[in-house]
Order: structure tokens, then C-alpha cells, then sequence
């Protein structure tokens, strides 16, 4: 039996946490997605979001909105869900969705790598992918 504390899958790895509000201080652009960590092919994105976006849907995949601060709402095409602070929603593939946040608005995004985030509608709020912080 090994007394080694570390494993060939762990050894050189740099374990620390991810603290939210450390990496929001980082960027202040609004509607800006940045990447702060993988796990298989999903993504794990924070974003500032304050006013309107613009109606979208993402064909081929779920999208999981949690609302670290502040208040999301996200309207459909026939309703809208309203979010808080500590809350989540999982929009479903192909359902078309546009959020809203009156202030500023501080979320985290689970997505498979490579989503856009204005789905297959190119606007002025298209940002380019996999901008890590």
C-alpha cells in the first residue's frame, strides 16, 4: 500500500476554490460571458447583465441560469419566470428566451462549451466564446 498523498491524477494540481465575487471583480462588461471552469464539456460562465438581450433560443442544448445577485427576469414567448438571488431555472433546448435585469445582475451559466450566447441570432450582444478568467 502506497503512503503517497498524491496520486498520478492528482500530482501538480493547484487546489483552490473559485470564489465568485473575486473572479465578477475581474470584468465589468455587461452581457459577457467568462469561463471559470469545465467539468466534461460544460462550462461553468459568469456574466453581468443589466437591460434587455434579445429573443434567442439554443437548438441543441439546455441552458441553466443561477442568479448569484441581484433579479433575472427571463421572458418567453408565452410567460416568464422571475429569479432571485440563491435561485436557478433550466431553460430547455429550443425554447426561445430573452432575460431582463432592471440593475445589475450577477449569474453563473452551465452550457456545453461552445454555445453562443445569442444562440443562431448574430446582434451587437453576440460575444465572442470561451473568454476565460
Amino acid at each position: 500500500m502506497s503512503t503517497s498523498s498524491t496520486s498520478p491524477a492528482t500530482a501538480g494540481r493547484d487546489y483552490q476554490a473559485i470564489n465568485f465575487a473575486q473572479k465578477l471583480s475581474l470584468f465589468s462588461e455587461q452581457w459577457s460571458q467568462r469561463v471559470i471552469a469545465e467539468m466534461n464539456d460544460y462550462q461553468f460562465k459568469l456574466a453581468k447583465l443589466e437591460g434587455e438581450f434579445i429573443w434567442h433560443d439554443h437548438a441543441d442544448t439546455d441552458e441553466v441560469f443561477i442568479v448569484l445577485e441581484g433579479k433575472l427576469r427571463i421572458d418567453f414567448r408565452d410567460g416568464a419566470v422571475h429569479l432571485g438571488a440563491g435561485e436557478m431555472f433550466v431553460i430547455p433546448k429550443g425554447v426561445q428566451h430573452k432575460p431582463y435585469a432592471e440593475r445589475e445582475t450577477k449569474i453563473l451559466l452551465v452550457e456545453p462549451r461552445g454555445v453562443v450566447n445569442t444562440g443562431n441570432e448574430e446582434s451587437d450582444r453576440t460575444r465572442q466564446n470561451d473568454v476565460w478568467i
